[in-house]
């Protein structure tokens, strides 16, 4: 059987939300479970209970703004791989994110399905390789 990609979307507006979710569903050539949550606030407490393979983060939640953002759930959770959505006026601090530690970012409305699914697959072949051989 093959593996699901857990995928956390952590974000607060529903047209971007759904947007991503279209994009999943034509282009993903993996299978995978989608969770959407939309505060820093219950981001946090889901991935304290439930295992994720990669997250996808708005960095302008009701509870959280920028690079504080990225920085609450990448310190709390270093291994899983994270994307950031930004807005066209935020490239910068995606940017940012990047050199903090996320996996790459991504403009919102400017990004189309082939690429998320290419990203996602990329952060996770990267998660492999930098992971410790055990």
């Amino acid at each position: 059987m093959e593996k699901y990609i857990k995928i956390l979307l952590i974000e607060d507006n529903p047209g971007d939300s759904y947007l991503i979710q279209e994009h999943l569903e034509e282009f993903a050539n993996f299978s995978y479970e989608l969770k959407i949550v939309e505060t820093l606030d219950e981001a946090l407490s889901v991935l304290k209970k439930q295992p994720f393979d990669v997250i996808l983060l708005d960095l302008e939640l009701p509870d959280s703004y920028g690079i504080n953002t990225f920085l609450s759930i990448h310190n709390k959770n270093p291994l899983i791989p994270t994307i950031i959505l930004t807005g066209l006026h935020d490239e910068t601090i995606g940017s940012y994110a990047v050199k903090k530690g996320a996996y790459d970012f991504l403009v919102k409305g400017q990004t189309e399905g082939r690429l998320l699914e290419c990203i996602i697959q990329c952060s996770l072949e990267r998660k492999k390789r930098l992971s410790p051989i055990t």
